[in-house]
């Protein structure tokens, strides 16, 4: 019965309170606590709503008149402004955080300039993000080629974050690389207007084999393969130690397709070699035997020699 009535109490006394405007009082702890609570839930919700409206858009955008890659990325910076706007608006708002701020603007001056230099890699990423979405030299769905410390790396842009670029590879890895890192490297965009490229086929054939009539099975496979748009040309590109190396050399659609074409295309070269008698070049060695009891002794030798 009495933690009955003294629960009642308490609500009374908070129904008091918020009747009388007491708890809406910011320069008071409840205030300032109700008035942060209010303050995160109206970032959150705004953020939400940024996010929906932007999901909106893109789903009903068929044609592609919105660029994805741009507007992605402007809504994310846009849902961390009105974060930082919610906090400084909170700060201001509250008595007690504006006093601490006025008296405390050395300090707070010390404590950026720390932070800048501890974060100047990530703010160096978001300027990079910045200039990659001015200067555009990719957009989402193109095909780069960057360089990644374990070697040249070839993937899809997946996204541009205020961080990084994710790159999807045809073996469905994402290849992470910092903003900063991708506006200053050179990287090759696969992807333009003709996305033609050519795909080079590297055959060798051994010295005793008829260099013509390897040239026109070339010619002949690279022209029937319905992968192939046009053929360039078949050349002798180079002299190695038991052959030569006659290269093909075809247009295909892409860049993904010319990787295709090429395996495609030694297949059968190796099948149809085979079968017109064209042999491949088989490294040789040469043995020199330096043993007296084989060849005899050097005045042995010499005597021959006069002989």
């Amino acid at each position: 019965m009495t933690f009955a009535v003294a629960a009642g109490n308490s609500v009374m006394h908070i129904f008091d309170r918020i009747i009388s405007g007491g708890l809406f009082d910011q320069s008071t702890v409840q205030g300032a606590i109700l008035y942060g609570i209010f303050f995160a839930f109206f970032a959150w919700i705004l953020g939400r709503l940024l996010r929906l409206a932007v999901e909106r858009v893109l789903l009903h955008d068929k044609h592609d008149h919105v660029d994805r890659m741009a507007f992605k990325f402007l809504a994310k910076l846009a849902r961390y402004c009105v974060y930082v706007f919610a906090f400084v608006s909170y700060s201001r708002f509250v008595p007690a955080l504006s006093s601490l701020g006025a008296a405390s603007l050395t300090s707070i001056s010390v404590v950026t300039v720390i932070v800048g230099l501890a974060a100047q890699n990530t703010l160096g990423n978001l300027v990079a993000g910045l200039s990659l979405l001015l200067y555009r030299p990719f957009k989402l769905g193109d095909r780069l080629q960057v360089t990644a410390p374990a070697g040249p790396e070839t993937g899809t842009v997946e996204s541009l974050t205020l961080g990084y670029t994710l790159l999807k590879t045809d073996d469905n890895r994402r290849v992470v690389v910092p903003n900063s890192l991708m506006a200053s490297q050179t990287a090759i965009n696969l992807t333009v207007n003709d996305q033609r490229v050519v795909c080079s086929v590297p055959v060798g054939i051994s010295c005793v084999s008829d260099i013509d009539k390897a040239r026109v099975i070339l010619l002949e496979l690279g022209g029937k393969h319905p992968k192939a748009k046009e053929v360039c040309g078949c050349l002798l590109t180079q002299l190695v130690s038991s052959g030569v190396v006659l290269t093909l050399e075809v247009w295909c659609p892409d860049a993904l397709t010319s990787i295709t074409l090429r395996c495609e295309l030694l297949e059968q070269v190796v099948k149809r070699f085979a079968l017109e008698g064209i042999g491949r070049p088989v490294p040789q060695t040469i043995v020199i035997l330096n043993d007296e009891r084989l060849i005899g002794s050097p005045k042995e030798l010499e005597k021959t020699c006069i002989k």
